[in-house]
């Protein structure tokens, strides 16, 4: 039998090589949040999270005790505006990338 890496490595290796690959999970998360789907928007983030820059130094960068925000990004937590704000401020200047909203008619 072939050995498999953790879903989780696998998405930390790549994000830590491609950074087009973490602009895009950022994006996502971003759309997910944006069409009501923020159980796995938090997933996106929460691994992004842990392939960049760390839970102690998001604490540190949005002022939050790493704790908080463990919980926040968790399946069943429940991030405030501000302080998902704050994280996507975060994880943007950590990326170097800027979010555009666009809206498009839906029949």
């Amino acid at each position: 039998m072939a050995l498999t890496r953790d879903f989780k490595q696998t998405v930390g290796a790549r994000v830590r090589r491609d950074p087009k690959f973490a602009a895009a999970l950022l994006d996502e998360a971003a759309t997910l949040f944006l069409n009501g789907e923020p159980a796995p928007a938090r997933m996106v983030l929460r691994d992004l999270v842990n392939a960049t820059i760390g839970f102690e130094t998001l604490a540190v960068r949005t002022d939050m005790p790493s704790k908080s925000l463990h919980r926040m990004l968790s399946a069943h937590g429940n991030p405030g505006m501000d302080n998902l704000a704050a994280i996507f401020k975060a994880l943007r200047k950590r990326l170097r990338v800027g979010l555009t909203v666009q809206t498009v008619r839906v029949a």
